[in-house]
């Protein structure tokens, strides 16, 4: 489709069209001028009637008549050519000598010029009013004016004086509001360094980038390169990005601003808009005075989005909706990843959470906030913006201002896209859990600041034990461990110290209950089982600790950890996760004669959760389509009504039946397992009723008869102690099915 352009001036046949103020300004000035005099002629004369009045201003001012029709006769031909082609024509040809005149003129001397003409008309117009109010003539009145004003101070003073009270109230009232929420540290309120941080040595490097831009800028700047403005550090809570932010700040020696999450929050309208304008008036003040200035946004999520239209790939929405560890998406086609990208918004769950977040950053606020991040130079300075345009003169073009804005988030999906653009965030860094290696800097850093006896492979062992130990939980559990050895006497931590701090920290405290004798028993046991499967099919994880020590949400627990930092996961290994899960089942039944307790439930949920996935998901079932692909696409469904849901309920269907078959071939499987394993079993349910929690390698000395360090397991390696434990479980059962104590106490080995 081909469109037009908009005609140049020369290729014109008719004169532009006036609009409707520009035809009657001058009218409507001459017409309220002749009105004036009018009114003034009757406040002199009360016996003088309106139309009277009319006709002796009409013959003294003649001369308004006079311009009034030059202006009808101008505007009469300006509509003529706007109309009339030809007549255009012909006056462009023989008359249009001065306006070819005028335009030898620059555009700005025409402007001024058309100004002075109109100021000098207006102030003519004055002049003859204030003659016919003052009965002088117009030149004397106009000279007069001042007298007047003068004596006229005191009541337009008072006007003035109300007017700015009422201003100043709500000038007061929103600078007031504007307040608070912004802290600043100078250079020497920080000490933070990067030597105080610890486990994000990635990270680190990369930021050390952007202080050498903020101390060196020329370095890029000569090569016509800009410096990166705005950096986005993001990751789960508690990894340091706070702490990042501080030590930038002392690593350059520059001032330090801290926006809090709630500042712009505000229950009026625009209030938020103003602490954005008053925070960067702060920065570039400080900018100026220290060459540079780091403004740290924590919570960045708190400021909101304005929505997310669908339609077009979205690169951070479609790398969420791709969840696979190689970062899915990149190697698909444009139509690919757009295709993706619609079906990942169709799903209500996303849309309601978008809902949720748009806006939460207050009306503009956001929009202000994108604004000063622009990076728009404005000239700044009211002699400079005011004055030298008064005058004519050009304004002065603003300094560099050196600001590094640093934002923190735990969300980044939350935050706009305008907001991420090159330009406002040039860069990204993720701030995840700190590998191995980061771990045991960290344990080291905060064990340093303590009195402790722990060695290097003990705090090895311990980075190892804590997979997704963030810096705050390891601050945590080494303060933890501190007040426990206080609590005992001593200043020193020990080993014990730790792992009773991380216990406590992933547990929560015991309660103090006693169970009965049968349903310790029977807790012992279904423990035993998770605990011995987890032993002889995982792997991929080992056992961090096991307990029959009632807890808030739980009755026992046997807790696995992975010994390596490891981002896949594979079949065999949710299997094996399946097995430990549904152990809990196959063994009550095995155990109990059939009967099993409620305290599966939460087994079972999660074997079905892994075996959910398994099947519709991840490829590693019986088929390959994914069930959620599927559900959005409404595959098997044409048409509507209820022919979909059919479809829909067919396909949930088979799918259940896939899950069901699964679950009970590895419910076979573990039932088979604990079989083989009877002893074992009872073995670690008696050293659970003896000890309650015991640690990993206490379970390991108990499955091979070795020493761990609070059970020994050689006394279960002798026949006539398992006779006394399977004599002592028959007793528990009996009592189990009648509902009494046990009629045997449980044995205690030497």
């Amino acid at each position: 489709m081909n469109e037009q352009s908009r005609l140049r001036d020369s290729d014109r046949k008719v004169r532009v069209h006036l609009s409707a103020f520009d035809r009657t300004k001058f009218i409507f000035l001459f017409v309220g001028v002749y009105l004036i005099l009018v009114w003034a002629a009757l406040a002199d004369n009360p016996l003088l009637s309106f139309s009277d009045g009319c006709i002796q201003i009409s013959k003294s001012r003649w001369w308004l008549f006079a311009l009034l029709g030059v202006e009808i006769v101008r505007q009469l031909h300006f509509l003529l050519s706007e109309l009339l082609a030809p007549y255009h024509g012909f006056w462009q040809k023989y008359f249009a000598f001065s306006d070819r005149l005028i335009h030898r003129l620059s555009d700005w001397n025409r402007y001024r010029l058309s100004r002075v003409i109109k100021a000098l008309l207006i102030l003519v117009l004055i002049a003859v009013v204030l003659g016919a109010i003052y009965k002088e003539t117009p030149v004397r009145a106009l000279f007069l004016a001042p007298k007047a004003l003068w004596s006229a101070l005191p009541t337009i003073g008072q006007l003035i004086f109300a007017v700015f009270f009422i201003l100043i109230q709500f000038f007061a009232m929103f600078w007031f509001l504007s307040r608070g929420g912004i802290d600043t540290y100078f250079p020497d309120d920080i000490r933070t360094r990067f030597s105080d941080v610890w486990g994000q040595d990635h990270v680190l490097a990369r930021i050390r980038e952007n202080l050498l831009f903020l101390e060196s800028p020329q370095t890029i700047e000569e090569h016509g390169g800009y410096v990166p403005g705005g950096i986005l550090l993001w990751g789960p809570p508690g990894t340091g990005k706070t702490l990042m932010a501080e030590s930038m700040a002392g690593e350059t020696g520059k001032p330090f601003v801290f926006v809090d999450p709630g500042a712009f929050n505000n229950m009026f309208m625009g209030v938020g808009v103003l602490k954005v304008k008053s925070l960067f008036r702060k920065l570039r003040k400080l900018a100026l005075r220290y060459g540079g200035v780091v403004v740290f946004f924590d919570e960045a999520d708190s400021l909101g989005n304005r929505g997310i239209a669908v339609g077009g790939t979205n690169s951070r929405s479609l790398s969420s909706a791709l969840t696979t560890p190689c970062h899915g998406g990149e190697y698909f086609s444009s139509a690919a990843k757009d295709l993706l990208t619609r079906n990942y918004f169709a799903n209500e769950k996303f849309v309601a959470n978008t809902a949720m977040g748009a806006g939460g950053g207050g009306m503009g606020t956001l929009q202000a906030l994108l604004t000063e991040l622009s990076g728009l130079k404005k000239p700044r300075g009211f002699f400079n913006r005011i004055v030298r345009r008064t005058l004519g003169m050009r304004p002065k073009n603003p300094p560099k201002y050196r600001i590094l804005v640093v934002m923190a988030t735990n969300m980044p999906e939350a935050l706009d896209e305008a907001l991420l653009r090159p330009g406002r965030i040039d860069r990204m860094y993720r701030v995840g859990y700190p590998s191995k290696v980061g771990r045991v800097r960290t344990y080291e850093g905060y064990l340093a600041k303590v009195s402790h006896s722990l060695s290097r492979e003990e705090i090895e062992k311990l980075a190892t034990i804590t997979p997704y130990a963030t810096g705050a939980t390891i601050k945590d559990t080494i303060n933890e461990a501190l007040i426990m050895a206080i609590r005992n006497g001593r200043t020193s931590i020990t080993w014990t110290d730790v792992i009773k701090a991380k216990q406590l920290k992933d547990l929560g405290p015991a309660e103090d209950v006693e169970y009965i004798e049968r349903e310790r028993h029977a807790v012992a046991v279904h423990e035993a089982c998770h605990g011995v499967m987890a032993y002889l099919v995982r792997t991929h994880m080992s056992i961090d600790l096991a307990t029959i020590e009632k807890g808030s949400d739980y009755l026992g627990m046997v807790a696995s950890i992975p010994p390596d930092d490891q981002f896949t996961r594979w079949r065999t290994e949710y299997e094996a996760d399946i097995l430990v899960s549904l152990a809990s089942l196959a063994g009550e039944r095995m155990f109990f004669n059939g009967d099993n307790s409620s305290g599966v439930s939460g087994d079972l949920e999660s074997a079905t959760t892994i075996a959910s996935f398994m099947e519709g998901h991840w490829g590693m079932g019986s088929t390959i389509s994914s069930h959620a692909s599927n559900r959005r696409n409404e595959v098997g469904a044409p048409g509507g009504g209820k022919g979909k849901e059919d479809a829909a309920a067919t396909i949930r269907m088979a799918l259940a039946d896939r899950i069901e078959n699964n679950l009970s071939e590895l419910l076979t499987r573990a039932e088979g397992i604990l079989k083989e394993n009877r002893s074992k079993v009872l073995s670690l349910a008696h050293a659970l009723e003896i000890y309650k929690t015991i640690s990993g390698e206490d379970v390991i000395a108990v499955m091979n008869g070795g020493a761990g360090p609070l059970v020994d397991g050689s006394p279960y390696l002798k026949s006539e102690n398992i006779d006394a434990i399977e004599r002592y479980h028959q007793s528990a059962v009996m009592a189990h099915a009648q509902h009494k104590k046990p009629d045997v106490e449980i044995p205690r080995f030497q």
